[in-house]
């Protein structure tokens, strides 16, 4: 009788690879630099930008959501493209057409250009952030994938530390178009050499899971629907509750100076959850984690809602609501491998979290529609803790339809009798 060697590497894609040491930090300063240039840097920016050109802060901002929506749809192919052939050209050719796309947002002569542009710098960002970093440390790491995982979006969570404030006295002393030039260079200096460099080893095929040959594509399943609509109602939420933070605080009588601190806070807060999702994972299962995170995002919302104060009280409640966050990002790069392994983990990862991008593209948007129509912040955020209350049902509906992962050995591996 023939069966499987199912090895705990084996069951990664981590078996007879050799792991290339120089990836992790590599992908850890290019995390950093991407997010801070192409991301971090435009709400800096953004004051000067709409002074300088009279271009309006509404369309603008639309520009900089339509570069993350481009982001939501690329991801699907990227992903393809990352499933056979791995990072290193992904990532290096992402990050070229970064530093193209800012130094065209730079000297972009009109809106029309200027909105191109951030199109261009969508494809980019699904080229070069998260996604694909996950996607080669998911590949690689194999068991130890949720360390490494977790000290890349440590990193990356540094971004607007680093990043905000050298933008902003850029912009204070060059104005922003050289601000954005400058910052294009950084770019090309440090993310093109880095993924050329860093990612150069083999890429270890995936074993292939007993899911794969069900008559059901995954992606067509009840559990990865089910799971897809979780994410996305609590990346909705999520997202309106960040952008809703700040005006929130200020209904409560916080200045705006105490209320951006709050926010900040609750970014610090983000840092910290990412520490404790290790050991999260080691004691509870993908379905439980996943329910118990998004319920406790709503419960922090409601909380949000229903506390009129002190401020240090809604502080330290946006530094919670900030901790569970920080879980969720690694929630959502675990969600594929801890389910349906990693034999097509680049595809399944964008196509998972493209919905759930485009609603938190929308958030800020819809967020401040709906705070008008329902009172006020405050409205808006209970209305919202029941959009998370859904999600973690959807949530744990969604893993009682799992059959448990079996994974089999990859075409042309060698088997064992």
């Amino acid at each position: 009788m023939t069966t499987n060697l199912q090895t705990s590497g084996a069951a990664t894609g981590t078996g007879d690879r050799s792991r290339p040491r120089a990836a992790l930090p590599a992908l850890c300063l290019t995390q950093i630099t991407s997010w801070g240039v192409v991301y971090y840097a435009f709400p800096v920016l953004l004051p000067r930008m709409t002074a300088d050109t009279g271009w309006s802060r509404g369309a603008t901002t639309a520009a900089f959501s339509a570069a993350l929506l481009t982001s939501a749809l690329a991801g699907i192919p990227v992903g393809r493209i990352l499933d056979r052939r791995g990072p290193r050209a992904v990532m290096t050719a992402g990050s070229l057409l970064a530093v193209a796309s800012v130094l065209s947002i730079a000297v972009a002569p009109n809106f029309y250009v200027f909105a191109a542009a951030w199109l261009m710098a969508g494809t980019a960002m699904a080229a070069t952030f998260y996604q694909p970093a996950f996607a080669a440390l998911t590949r690689w790491w194999g068991p130890d994938r949720i360390r490494a995982l977790t000290t890349v979006t440590l990193a990356g969570g540094l971004a607007s530390t680093v990043f905000a404030p050298i933008t902003a006295v850029l912009d204070d002393h060059l104005g922003w178009r050289a601000t954005y030039g400058v910052l294009a260079i950084v770019l090309a200096a440090v993310t093109v050499p880095a993924h050329a460099l860093a990612l150069r080893a083999p890429w270890p095929p995936a074993p292939e899971t007993a899911a794969d040959h069900d008559r059901t594509p995954i992606t067509r399943s009840r559990p990865f629907m089910l799971l897809a609509t979780a994410f996305t109602c609590s990346g909705f939420a999520m997202y309106a509750v960040v952008f809703g933070m700040v005006p929130l605080m200020i209904e409560r009588g916080a200045s705006s100076s105490t209320a951006a601190w709050a926010l900040g806070l609750g970014g610090a807060g983000q840092t910290l959850g990412r520490t404790l999702y290790a050991a999260l994972a080691r004691t509870t299962s993908a379905t439980t984690r996943t329910a118990v995170l998004i319920a406790a995002g709503g419960a922090t919302t409601t909380a949000l809602a229903l506390v009129h104060g002190p401020i240090p009280l809604l502080i330290l409640l946006a530094v919670l609501a900030g901790v569970v966050r920080g879980n969720l990002t690694l929630l959502q790069a675990t969600a594929v491998s801890d389910r349906w392994g990693t034999w097509h983990y680049g595809r399944l990862s964008g196509l998972l979290s493209a919905p759930a991008t485009v609603a938190a593209a929308l958030a800020p948007w819809a967020g401040a529609a709906l705070s008008d129509r329902l009172g006020g912040y405050a409205g808006l955020f209970l209305a919202l803790s029941v959009l998370s209350g859904g999600a973690a049902v959807l949530a744990l509906a969604s893993g009682q339809a799992v059959s448990p992962r079996r994974e089999v050995s990859p075409p042309g591996s060698r088997r064992h009798t």
